[in-house]
C-alpha cells in the first residue's frame, strides 16, 4: 500500500538550511543554450553558477556523454543523418517504449558526427538559433570545462546524473565502476570534492556509495517510485523513515518542487523531516516559463511567456531548502546572493 506524501504544514518563514544553498545549472544554462552542450554549460559558469549538470548516458563503446536521456532523437540532428536510418528502433527502457536513436547503439565517434538541437522549441524557439552548432559532450570534456574555469579561489563543481542505470547494466553497460574510475581518476573521490551524484534509482547509489567517498543525492518525483524497484516509491521515501534509510547511503534528496510546494498550496513537512534526518534538499527544476510556474506566479496566459521565476525562488529558499536545480542559473544566483546580503 503506498505511503501518503508529507501532509501540509505552515512553515515558519526564513528557516534555515543545513548548508549554504547552491545554485545548480540543470543541464547548464538550458533556458537560454540547447541543453547539455558546452555552449549551455560555459554560459552557466559565466553566470555563477556553483555546480553544472550534466546527465549521463553511454556510448556503444562505453564512454559517457552528456543527454537528457540515450533517446536521442529530440536532442541531436540524427533524424537528418541518412546514414543512421536503420537505426532507429524500440525499445522498452524502464517499463516504457521508446522509438528512435539510442546512445547505446552508436560509437562516440559516430555521436560526434552529431549536432545538438533545442528540446523545447516550442517554449524556447530563440535557442533554435544555436540548432546543429554544438556536439554532444563527453564527461571527460565536462570536467575538463570545470576544472579550466576553477580559478582565482573559484570552485566549479559537477553534478552529474546517472540515467537508467540498472537498464544500461541489463544490457551489458553497468554503469558504477565506470563512473567511479572517472571520477577519481580527475582526482575527486572524497566528500569535500566537488561533486554530487545523483540518481532516481536506489541501489545503483548503494553500490557507488561501497566504492567512493562522493557525496550522493537521492532524486524522487511526486508520483511514481524508482526504476529499480528498490523501494515502493517515492512518496515511501519521502517519510520520516524512509529518509532516515536514504541517509544511511546519501548526502542529500533531490525532489520535484512539488514534493516541497505544490503549486499554490501550503508546504508539506519534507524539508524539515529531511533536516531532522540530517539530509540536504536540492528540489528540482525552477524554469522561467509561465507553463513551469504556480498560477499566482505566472504572466498573463501564454505558456511560453516568463513568470516571476525570481519569486518562485524565494519561497523556496525561505523554506530552507540547501540548493537548487534551474534552466536560468543567473537569474538563480542573482536572488540567492540577494538573500545572502540581507
Amino acid at each position: 500500500m503506498p505511503h501518503p506524501v508529507p501532509a501540509p504544514v505552515t512553515t515558519p518563514a526564513a528557516a534555515q538550511p543545513l548548508s549554504a544553498p547552491i545554485v545548480i545549472a540543470h543541464r547548464g544554462a538550458s533556458g537560454l543554450r540547447p541543453e547539455h552542450t558546452i555552449a549551455s554549460y560555459t554560459l552557466a559558469i559565466e553566470q555563477g553558477a556553483d555546480f553544472i549538470e550534466p546527465d549521463l548516458v553511454l556510448t556503444k563503446d562505453d564512454v559517457f556523454v552528456a543527454r537528457h536521456e540515450n533517446d536521442i532523437t529530440g536532442t541531436t540532428d540524427v533524424a537528418k543523418h541518412p546514414e543512421f536510418a536503420a537505426r532507429r528502433t524500440t525499445k522498452v527502457i524502464d517499463g516504457e517504449s521508446h522509438t528512435g536513436w539510442f546512445t547505446e547503439d552508436f560509437t562516440l565517434a559516430e555521436l560526434k558526427t552529431l549536432r545538438a538541437v533545442e528540446r523545447l522549441p516550442k517554449l524556447r524557439p530563440d535557442n533554435m538559433r544555436y540548432d546543429g552548432k554544438f556536439e554532444v559532450p563527453t564527461l571527460a570534456e565536462v570536467i575538463a570545462l570545470a576544472k579550466q574555469h576553477s580559478v582565482g579561489g573559484r570552485v566549479v563543481g559537477i553534478y552529474p546524473e546517472t540515467k537508467h542505470p540498472s537498464y544500461f547494466a541489463r544490457i551489458g553497460h553497468p554503469m558504477e565502476a565506470r563512473l567511479v574510475a572517472e571520477l577519481k581518476a580527475a582526482g575527486w573521490d572524497k566528500p569535500s570534492d566537488p561533486v554530487f551524484i545523483q540518481s532516481f534509482e536506489v541501489d545503483n547509489l548503494k553500490r557507488i556509495h561501497a566504492m567512493t567517498g562522493l557525496r550522493l543525492i537521492q532524486l524522487m518525483d511526486a508520483s511514481g517510485g524508482p526504476a529499480d524497484h528498490a523501494v515502493p516509491s517515492y512518496a515511501a521515501m519521502a517519510t520520516p523513515e524512509g529518509l532516515k534509510a536514504v541517509a544511511k547511503y546519501a548526502y542529500g534528496i533531490g525532489p520535484g518542487l512539488a514534493m516541497i510546494e505544490n503549486g499554490d498550496a501550503p508546504p508539506t513537512t519534507l524539508v524539515a523531516d529531511a533536516h531532522a534526518a540530517g539530509l540536504r534538499l536540492h528540489p528540482w527544476t525552477f524554469r522561467a516559463e509561465n507553463i513551469f510556474l504556480p498560477p499566482s506566479l505566472q504572466t498573463g496566459t501564454d505558456p511560453a511567456v516568463h513568470g516571476r521565476i525570481e519569486d518562485a525562488m524565494r519561497r523556496y529558499l525561505a523554506l530552507g531548502i540547501d540548493g537548487f536545480f534551474t534552466d536560468f542559473p543567473g537569474i538563480g544566483v542573482k536572488v540567492r546572493n540577494a538573500l545572502k546580503e540581507k
